[in-house]
């Protein structure tokens, strides 16, 4: 396959992203949108001359399409992807895969039987200052990673996103499932370890919707006793969104508004900083274009799938393991693993 013919299921803010990046990959064309309401298939579709659905499996059955992106809820996930696999169709399925483990383990097994593609939407494996934090831990630059700590602060309240966020039977969960599954990724690729056991505290604070927790701190504990702490919420603090890495012979920090830094440990205490990736306005539509090229590289089997089913299943597992811990106040250890660890 040369040409790949490209449709978008689900027409909201993400698919608007894979359809400015598309013009950049050669080869790549969107000719199909489809999306539930039709004036919002139509506002993403129209400047691209694509065919407009309402239905996926209508899409599905057009024949207009060879591999197509995800962009639904995400408890819809599920159907689309076992249905668009049962037709022949690659696909790049949005994070978080799925609401459930189990129904991560149905779209693998269907996509495997059938022969396609199932690439997995972890958009922090492109980001420009993320790209350059892996470097530099695959590189050694601060020795064997010993723990890490991510703390986001983001505006959670009803209204400050679509309305299905607020439906647990849709959306899986509150800010956790949404905005953590960003943290416990970045986590198991940048350490390269699997999640072990967790241990979580989850708050719904009053007037929040039910099934939607607010605020979230949660303990990690990783192959090697490596141990993550990722702290979420929705509190009116300013916006934060920053990770530290703590290594053997120093830290990387990667933070919303710097980029990037590695900060070395020297003969007489820290050395100076060193800007790894500098933060830049372009940064979210680089890793856009760059996790489509990588889809488009995988569907024409060039290479395998940047970010693997097995790998968005393992994700899935430490979010329920998070809700299962915060739901019972117990330590909550993970079923024995039987992928590889996170590269």
């Amino acid at each position: 396959m040369t040409d790949i013919r490209l449709g978008l299921i689900g027409a909201g803010a993400v698919a608007t992203l894979h359809a400015q990046a598309a013009p950049a990959i050669p080869g790549v064309r969107i000719t199909a949108v489809c999306d539930l309401v039709a004036a919002t298939a139509h506002g993403v579709a129209e400047p691209l001359g694509a065919a407009e659905f309402i239905d996926h499996r209508a899409l599905i059955a057009s024949g207009t399409v060879d591999a197509v992106v995800v962009n639904t809820p995400h408890a819809l996930h599920t159907d689309i992807v076992t249905d668009c696999a049962a037709a022949g169709l690659h696909v790049l399925v949005e994070k978080p895969m799925a609401t459930d483990s189990k129904d991560c383990e149905a779209m693998e097994r269907a996509c495997r039987d059938a022969g396609v593609v199932l690439f997995v939407g972890h958009i922090q494996h492109f980001l420009p200052p993320m790209v350059a934090a892996k470097a530099a831990l695959d590189r050694g630059d601060i020795g064997a990673v010993l723990a890490a700590g991510d703390w986001r602060s983001t505006d959670y309240r009803p209204g400050s996103r679509p309305a299905w966020f607020f439906d647990p039977a849709v959306s899986g969960g509150g800010v956790f499932i949404n905005i953590g599954t960003h943290c416990v990724d970045r986590l198991l690729w940048l350490a390269g370890r699997r999640v072990l056991a967790v241990s979580a505290t989850t708050l719904h604070r009053p007037g929040s919707p039910a099934g939607i927790e607010t605020d979230v701190l949660a303990r990690l504990e990783l192959e090697d006793g490596i141990v993550g702490h990722i702290g979420i919420t929705s509190t009116s603090l300013p916006a934060r969104d920053e990770l530290l890495l703590i290594g053997e012979r120093g830290a990387i920090r990667i933070a919303r508004g710097t980029g990037a830094t590695l900060h070395p440990d020297g003969a007489s205490g820290a050395g100076e900083p060193l800007v790894l990736a500098a933060e830049s306005d372009d940064d979210i539509a680089l890793a856009f274009r760059d996790q489509l090229a990588a889809f488009a590289q995988a569907v024409r089997g060039q290479r395998p799938p940047a970010v693997t089913a097995a790998y968005g299943r393992q994700v899935v597992e430490a979010v329920e393991a998070v809700y299962r811990s915060g739901a019972s106040g117990e330590r909550v250890v993970l079923p024995a693993a039987t992928g590889p660890s996170p590269a």
